[in-house]
């Protein structure tokens, strides 16, 4: 028997939301595991690039053993209801791009996790997966929304178990994905992160993080123009991220513009707007990225209003 699973990328943050809110976005990755019937095959893993974009050396960061992550979501889950995984064949199908903020880690965690859950006859409901999978990223923004699509926003409790909260995206707002040729780990983006922030920070992402929700829920294009804004992790990913300060400074003066974020822990940039003037966006980040040397892959593109989805 055999499972696939279809998994959304993902993007977090969006500006106040560092650690909290998640977007699904329509680029996927596609899980599949098969259970093998020759005795002492133990886990084989492969990835597979279904676009000329996945290059090999990001292929490179996916372990193939049981080190990896996809194994780690599988073996929570086994061991939950008292077994061990023994032989299965994990297949990944990678249109995500690695080390983007994109969510390519959480997307490949839900698929092995949501496929081995249907092999074993679904014996994980939501919200078990949910902190499956988050225990092994060790964050709900992308796990969320990759499980059940659309803008959430997550929170860990005490006990380990997971809240989230769906918002309705509003149509006329688009998301820009503005990917670098460059790659940028997780762990090297939060390095730089501060141990501790002030008081007036901590404020500061509070206030606008209610400004987030409440334009969201009123639309309120000018609201969300003042509620893009952070100094929790933004201020110090910037020297991460070459030409991120310029492309922010010369797009918050286009009038179609509500924002620009980092996607997830970078190096890709979120550029929020409304329908009108996407060439002028795209323009300008080719420009200010090209004279630094710095190709990149830029869509126009809408909330993926659905998580994980079972294929076959």
């Amino acid at each position: 028997m055999k499972v696939s699973v279809k998994v959304p990328a993902t993007t977090a943050n969006m500006g106040p939301g560092f650690d909290c809110v998640g977007m699904a976005l329509p680029l996927y990755n596609t899980v599949t595991i098969e259970e093998t019937v020759l005795p002492g095959t133990g886990i084989e893993i492969n990835v597979m690039a279904d676009d000329v974009s996945i290059d090999d050396l990001s292929l490179e960061h996916i372990p193939m053993d049981e080190n990896s992550i996809v194994y780690k979501a599988v073996e929570l889950l086994y061991n939950s209801i008292g077994q061990t995984p023994s032989e299965l064949k994990i297949t990944i199908q990678s249109q995500i791009p690695v080390a983007r903020g994109l969510g390519s880690s959480a997307s490949v965690i839900v698929g092995g996790l949501l496929a081995a859950n249907r092999l074993l006859g679904d014996p994980a409901d939501e919200m078990a997966l949910l902190s499956i999978a988050t225990e092994v990223e060790g964050h709900p923004d992308n796990i969320t929304p990759a499980i059940v699509g659309g803008l959430c926003i997550s929170s860990v409790e005490d006990d380990g178990s997971i809240v989230y909260s769906k918002l309705d995206w509003p149509q006329d707002w688009l998301i820009t994905v503005c990917i670098p040729d460059f790659e940028l780990a997780t762990d090297i983006s939060r390095s730089v992160l501060p141990a501790n922030v002030s008081m007036a920070d901590a404020v500061f992402n509070v206030k606008h993080m209610a400004m987030f929700v409440q334009a969201i829920n009123q639309k309120d294009e000018a609201l969300m123009k003042l509620a893009l804004k952070d100094r929790l992790h933004q201020p110090y990913r910037m020297k991460l991220i070459p030409g991120l300060d310029e492309i922010t400074e010369v797009l918050k003066n286009e009038e179609s513009v509500l924002g620009c974020v980092l996607s997830g822990a970078g190096p890709s940039v979120l550029v929020v707007s409304k329908k009108d003037n996407l060439e002028k966006i795209k323009s300008t980040v080719k420009e200010i990225w090209g004279n630094l040397n710095v190709k990149c892959d830029i869509m126009t593109l809408t909330p993926e209003v659905n998580g994980a989805q079972i294929i076959e």
